[in-house]
């Protein structure tokens, strides 16, 4: 009996981890107030509390790695664009 519920409880842990994903684009969207970021092909990302918002502009290229938790595509990691290239 205490094989199965460990099972379960595994089966269970497996199913509510994580995805990692990396994706760029255009920004189209800051909601501040949501923290939220969208880009030109319309997916949305949860930005965490002390993300810089004001340095996210519509327009711009952004590389971000994210994580899927709970069905939101949650922001680990992001990259802009250096202000010093051509």
């Amino acid at each position: 009996m205490r094989t199965l519920i460990g099972a379960v409880a595994a089966t269970l842990l497996y199913s509510t981890a994580a995805f990692a994903g990396q994706t760029e684009g255009l920004i189209k969207k800051v909601d501040k107030d949501a923290l939220t970021l969208t880009l030109d092909d319309g997916k949305s990302y949860k930005l965490n509390a002390e993300t810089d918002l004001d340095s996210l502009k519509p327009g711009m290229d952004i590389v971000i790695a994210y994580d899927v938790t709970n069905g939101e595509n949650v922001v680990t990691d992001m990259q802009l664009p250096d202000s010093d290239t051509n």
